[in-house]
């Protein structure tokens, strides 16, 4: 090797992680006028706000199923490197709970609604855990056994869906891996076992800030981070400070980097980390229009990193 390309090797910009930040959901009665223009028609709010944040939580899915129309349709009103993540159903973390065979089909209706049909737009699957939810080692690994890691073996769960989805999406453009995140509201999940199962299925634990009770770790246990940031002053709401939105962006870029963050509040022994991850941020402090305009705030902390 020459003393040029030498030198031209040494100075190569390491690799990093890629970052969206955004919202959870887009629907919301008080941002009319505030966050969307006055008079802007409802059928188009998706456009504007994919066009004013990186990525949206669709959190619809974890009320009720949706159509695959609907799915095409949110495809067509976002930009070309737009990313969806999709809240997993309800039905499932809070009423079945994995407790037997019926919530792997209740699962494979999930799968067959229309999330396929997002193609390169879908991002993370995220499963929230109720705080009444205790940890119990032996029944979460039956939930993680059960998540699909790719598309194509989300097909395959999709196609056992039962009489409850009445125009299935049963296709893919190509196999693309999937990626899943964990929330958790108990402090039975405060435990190694825990932190270690996650890493040996590859999800995410979701960073959780919030004003509630509920555990808010930030254990490593896949390839990418998933953080939520309910609200500063109170479930759902409050504004974050510049303060926090400078640590918030510090630890990100620690993240991308491969990186723990200082004083990373952690319950397991941390495994080295040497591969930059991805990192997926949403605010839910959606009561008082704060939840787009902080976004936009930590955005412009990070500058572009897609």
């Amino acid at each position: 090797m020459t003393a040029a390309k030498g030198a031209k090797s040494a100075q190569r910009t390491p690799p990093s992680g890629k970052v969206w930040i955004g919202i959870s959901g887009w629907r919301y009665d008080g941002w009319r006028g505030t966050f969307y223009p006055e008079g802007w028609p409802k059928k188009r709010e998706l456009e504007y706000a994919s066009r004013a944040v990186q990525t949206i939580e669709i959190n619809g899915t974890h009320y009720s199923l949706q159509s695959p129309a609907s799915f095409r349709q949110w495809y067509a009103a976002t930009p070309e490197t737009f990313v969806f993540s999709v809240k997993g159903a309800r039905y499932l973390t809070h009423v079945l709970r994995f407790r037997d065979e019926t919530a792997t089909i209740a699962c494979a209706n999930f799968f067959a609604q229309g999330l396929l049909a997002l193609n390169d737009k879908l991002g993370p699957l995220l499963w929230q855990f109720p705080p009444t939810y205790p940890f119990d080692a032996a029944r979460f690994e039956r939930f993680l056994a059960v998540l699909p890691p790719d598309s194509e073996a989300a097909l395959r769960l999709a196609k056992r869906h039962d009489g409850r989805v009445t125009v299935p999406w049963l296709e893919i453009d190509r196999c693309r891996p999937m990626r899943h995140a964990i929330e958790i509201r108990h402090s039975s999940f405060l435990v190694p076992a825990f932190v270690e199962l996650l890493r040996r299925y590859g999800v995410a634990l979701v960073v959780s800030d919030s004003t509630e009770p509920w555990p808010c770790i930030e254990d490593a246990t896949a390839d990418f981070a998933y953080v939520r940031l309910h609200g500063s002053t109170a479930k759902y709401a409050g504004a974050y400070g510049d303060d926090a939105l400078d640590n918030w962006a510090s630890r990100f870029k620690a993240w991308r980097a491969g990186r723990q963050a200082a004083h990373a509040r952690l319950v397991a022994p941390e495994r080295a980390l040497h591969e930059p991850r991805d990192v997926y941020c949403y605010f839910d402090n959606d009561q008082k229009t704060e939840a787009p305009f902080d976004a936009q705030r930590l955005i412009s902390r990070l500058g572009a990193t897609r």
